[in-house]
């Protein structure tokens, strides 16, 4: 199972994310541009000593993404707080992909538009919140995941 981080801004995120990726045993896919410098210090910092640990790979692109991996249908699994589907609800598959977008404007449209089937949302109860920060709905989402594949 992999994370998949598309165009990410902030490098506590994604030092974070790369953290819950070893913790997990999940690759961590960052699609560029990025917002930042994978060497910055925000970066390990947030991933602590874990970061040397993180299955790490990078594709220049969305399209390099799609045309290295052709991810199946059943695969992708997009995430938008806009997503007519919850979280709660798929079968994620071993190999899925969960993605995710950029923390200000989270996925393009040209990402979402042919994959509109694939969007889901973390529901929100609250009136008062319009988003979640991106690293802890990643993690949310990674521990659903593999829940039903986890039996220990």
């Amino acid at each position: 199972m992999s994370i998949v981080l598309v165009t990410p801004e902030i490098p506590g995120n994604t030092g974070a994310m790369g953290r819950t990726c070893v913790a997990l045993d999940m690759e961590l896919i960052l699609i560029h541009p990025l917002g930042f410098e994978l060497t910055e210090s925000r970066v390990k910092r947030a991933g602590l000593d874990y970061w040397k640990h993180v299955r790490l790979v990078e594709f220049a692109s969305w399209e390099d993404f799609i045309a290295a991996r052709c991810p199946r249908e059943d695969q992708l699994f997009l995430f938008e707080e806009y997503g007519a589907q919850s979280f709660y609800d798929p079968d994620y598959p071993e190999d899925a992909y969960l993605v995710f977008g950029r923390e200000t404007t989270g996925l393009p449209p040209e990402i979402t538009r042919p994959w509109q089937h694939r969007i889901f949302n973390l529901p929100m109860r609250s009136e008062h919140i319009r988003s979640l920060n991106m690293a802890n709905t990643a993690t949310a989402v990674a521990y659903q995941a593999l829940r039903q594949q986890y039996k220990g």
